[in-house]
């Protein structure tokens, strides 16, 4: 399930040695489930409504980085909060992520242009990178051996039952109400977390010293965010910027790199990627990543900016992906050991293929249902690939390593999001300067007012409809390659190794 696929550190901090049983463990749970529920909701629901938030704020050519910047910030801080559980304990810094979560949800909502959004999603990035660590691991102390699996099925309903609400939401609040209610939605529930947890959540901990990288996470970001604004910006801040940007990100990188070969604490396991299958692993999760946001982020773009419907029915589009990721993720989880994780990830490659071909083939005329199917087809595809490859990767490692295999899994996911949501929006943005012949602000405006819930496309010029329509099929373009290179990956995946 998505919610398994949550890392759960390996902590040296100690904890009760008799959890709490009953009904306070029960209460801290649903406590724990609210908390979970208001980082696996934010990507679904914002996307939906980004293209309202574009139409109110402008800013069209920094859309991608609505999302990217989120998942930039979540990805490098994710392996950080783990090292500061081992020094503090669990509960100071789930605390301090959700606190720090809904301080970028409310600057969120108040943000007057698209800039301002991006730097708050950095923010509420920042603080959901604590969430999912933190959640997960916390129910791992709260339950013994026997009773893990069935906890675990309960996030997987957050996530599942998230997936389905998120676009919904997102539509009617954005067709409604102010957008700023997808993101000032959440502070009451935070809050409500932050109370709860407070109460009912007790926590032994000794401290202990714990190494934490801040300098390697900066080194990630600085080079990750460099790769993201050369892809997303070089074309349009000319060639002296463009090449300052490469420099720094390459140096970064390399610094990186180095940093990691010689910790003995890594953010990211390079050693493990010695090991064949865990690479192509690692490598398949990553394309999945890119391929996931590249639908998140477009498909709701696409349904309500070209064929003009609303918000609410391009979340119904995209609530199809959601739908087959969690039944496939069923499927796969039973099927992988039987039947080796070569056949089950070479099942999920075809279905991501055939997704993206689907996606090849949208027009306008077909509608939104052709969305919904292709974005099924994906979602299917998805819940085969990530089920398979995060089983896989446990199952490669011993006990001592499992946690650092799966946080490096779970970062390779995030990493694609962000590598996915910047190439791809370089992607739309090139298409649209290059098809706009010079026309410059002027049709990003018209652009802009194709997303507008009601009212924008009456007076729409044709051409520019054709011209979002031409520029999202690059898009989709992008979408089709990373299904095959999917494909090509599961393809790869040894049949001999089989899963004990």
């Amino acid at each position: 399930s998505d919610a398994a696929y949550h890392l759960t550190y390996m902590l040296s901090a100690e904890v009760p040695s008799q959890p709490p049983t009953g009904r306070r463990r029960g209460v801290v749970m649903a406590f724990l489930m609210l908390a979970m529920s208001l980082a696996a909701i934010e990507g679904t629901i914002v996307a939906t409504a980004m293209p309202s938030i574009v139409a109110s704020v402008g800013g069209f050519e920094y859309y991608a980085w609505v999302f990217a910047a989120f998942l930039l910030a979540q990805a490098t801080s994710t392996p950080l909060y783990g090292r500061l559980a081992d020094a503090h304990g669990r509960k100071p810094v789930l605390l301090a992520g959700i606190a720090l979560f809904m301080l970028g949800s409310a600057l969120c909502g108040f943000a007057t242009s698209m800039p301002l959004l991006v730097a708050f999603r950095v923010l509420q990035g920042f603080g959901a990178g604590a969430v999912y660590p933190m959640v997960t691991t916390l129910v791992g102390d709260l339950y013994e051996v026997k009773d893990r699996g069935m906890a675990q099925a309960y996030l997987s309903n957050v996530w599942g039952v998230s997936a389905v609400v998120g676009p919904l939401l997102g539509g009617a609040l954005v067709q409604h109400a102010h957008w700023g209610w997808v993101f000032w939605f959440n502070v009451p529930f935070g809050l409500a977390a932050i109370v709860g947890l407070g109460v009912y959540l007790h926590e032994s901990v000794k401290r202990t010293d714990s190494r934490i990288d801040v300098l390697g996470a900066a080194l990630m970001f600085v080079a990750i965010g460099g790769l993201m604004l050369f892809l997303t910006q070089g074309a349009l801040w000319g060639p002296a910027a463009t090449i300052a940007i490469v420099v720094v990100a390459c140096a970064a990188g390399t610094a990186f790199v180095r940093r990691q070969l010689g910790s003995v604490a890594p953010l990211i396991g390079f050693d493990l990627w010695r090991d064949p299958l865990i690479l192509l692993a690692d490598a398949t999760t990553f394309m999945g990543g890119m391929l996931m946001i590249g639908l998140i982020t477009y498909s709701p773009t696409y349904v309500q900016g070209v064929m003009g419907y609303s918000p609410t029915v391009a979340g119904l589009a995209l609530t199809a992906m959601s739908v087959g990721w969690p039944l496939a993720s069923a499927v796969a989880g039973r099927l992988v050991v039987p039947f080796g994780p070569a056949n089950t990830a070479r099942v999920g490659g075809i279905a991501a293929l055939i997704g993206g071909a689907m996606y090849l083939a949208v027009t306008p005329e077909r509608g939104p249902w052709w969305v919904a199917a292709s974005s099924l087809a994906v979602g299917v595809g998805l819940g085969f690939i990530m089920t398979t490859t995060i089983v896989t990767i446990q199952s490669s490692v011993g006990w001592q390593r499992r946690g650092s295999a799966t946080a490096g899994n779970m970062l390779m996911r995030l990493l694609g999001n962000s590598v996915g949501a910047a190439t791809l929006g370089a992607v739309l943005n090139l298409a649209l300067v290059r098809r706009s012949a010079g026309a410059g602000q002027a049709v990003i405006e018209e652009v802009q007012a194709l997303l507008e819930p009601a009212g924008g496309r009456v007076a729409a010029d044709p051409g520019t409809l054709a011209l979002l329509a031409s520029s999202l099929h690059s898009v989709y373009v992008g979408v089709f390659v990373i299904a095959v290179l999917i494909c090509l990956l599961a393809w790869l995946i040894p049949r001999g190794r089989r899963l004990a």
